[in-house]
């Protein structure tokens, strides 16, 4: 038994619960499942605030093969992995060599993200954002990974109006070597990104996303849309081309867009799927014979945690996600790139552990419950 603390402080007894492994198992077949994988710092690196991020490469690339054992692919360097917040370029150019050699080595999915955070302000014009994600584009496409094309604060801040991202987004679609997916990235998950698409109206926004792609027949393989609302997200995979997937990043409404609705349905790339991997691909498989009811049994109850985890503001989900995988055993430290750990309170992260012992995501409950109470005891909470 352990003693959390609620939000006005007050502390509660909590006596953990057991584990609900979930065996490996092979890639789902109607729908493509990705989990957005969170980095693992090194906790002694020689770093300062703004600078290079140390990483502990063998247990970052460890937590990428838990996940391709249990059936996902992997999206790298994406938001997830604090792309913008603490992971700069370079360590993540690094990052994406090392991830697509892995999964090369061990048969696993990956894509990787490929933006313009290696700009600094001023960004010049929007031919030079181009320039600067076709620099990225070489880096993913020369390591055998498919890209995503991910939202840019460079191109938010220097671009005029629509015709500005049909014209990046144009010159990158036609040259790459593989069909790449776009990122929708709503102000949520990045401030700088409001008004992308050249309009603050989300409708206008959507047509210009979809002259992209529909200009572009058989160059886009799919949108990943990161609003946190299914209702838009529902009314634009109904008008993506035919062989145009959706992928929902959508952390909060995903069983039932994965799940889909009058013959549409979402694929994943999401970053809740970091914790509830193992989870979110037995759900998928359960989907592949038929069972719905199933499907919805396993992942309608991950919800709450996955709320809690992404409730405002939102961009800092990364820290309950990286506590969870320290809790797990997925790593030896809750230490991340740029001092982040310190991003949500004690509260926060106490609930978060609660969520996640009541689904059993911890394979040792009596070693996350230890961690649990060392952690709150030197946040002053006393045994």
């Amino acid at each position: 038994m352990i003693r959390l603390p609620d939000a006005s402080g007050a502390l509660r007894p909590y006596t953990p619960r057991a584990a609900r492994p979930v065996p490996p198992g092979p890639p789902p077949r109607l729908r493509t499942v990705l989990a957005a994988a969170h980095v693992v710092a090194d906790p002694f690196g020689d770093t300062a605030p703004g600078g290079r991020a140390a990483l502990d490469w063998d247990a970052t690339l460890a937590f990428r093969r838990h996940l391709w054992a249990h059936g996902l692919g992997v999206a790298e360097a994406m938001d997830t992995a604090q792309r913008g917040m603490g992971l700069g370029w370079d360590t993540a150019a690094e990052l994406i060599r090392r991830s697509a050699a892995e999964a090369a080595a061990v048969g696993g999915r990956i894509v990787c993200g490929a933006g313009t955070d290696h700009l600094t302000p001023p960004y010049g014009s929007p031919d030079d954002v181009a320039a600067a994600y076709e620099r990225q584009l070489e880096v993913v496409e020369s390591a055998g990974a498919q890209a995503v094309v991910m939202a840019s604060r460079a191109l938010a801040a220097v671009a005029r109006g629509p015709e500005d991202y049909e014209r990046v987004y144009g010159r990158l679609v036609r040259q790459t070597e593989r069909p790449v997916i776009l990122h929708w990235l709503g102000p949520m998950f990045d401030p700088l990104l409001e008004g992308y698409w050249g309009a603050t109206d989300l409708d206008a926004a959507t047509e210009t996303l979809l002259r992209i792609v529909t200009a572009h027949p058989g160059r886009v393989a799919g949108v990943k849309v990161s609003l946190l609302d299914a209702g838009r997200e529902r009314a634009l995979r109904r008008r993506l081309p035919a062989g145009t997937r959706c992928f929902t990043g959508d952390d909060l409404h995903y069983p039932e867009l994965i799940e889909g609705d009058d013959g549409a349905s979402s694929d994943a790339l999401l970053g809740v799927f970091d914790p509830l991997g193992p989870r979110a691909a037995h759900a998928a498989r359960l989907l592949d014979s038929g069972d719905r009811h199933g499907f919805r049994a396993v992942l309608d109850p991950t919800v709450p945690l996955a709320r809690h985890l992404f409730e405002p503001p939102t961009r800092f989900y990364k820290t309950g996600i990286v506590f969870l995988a320290w809790l797990a055993g997925h790593q030896h430290h809750f230490v991340m790139p740029a001092g982040l750990h310190a991003a949500r309170t004690v509260p926060h992260l106490a609930r978060a552990y609660e969520l996640g012992d009541g689904l059993g995501l911890f394979p040792d409950p009596e070693r996350a419950g230890e961690r649990m109470a060392r952690w709150l005891a030197v946040h002053g909470v006393e045994r």
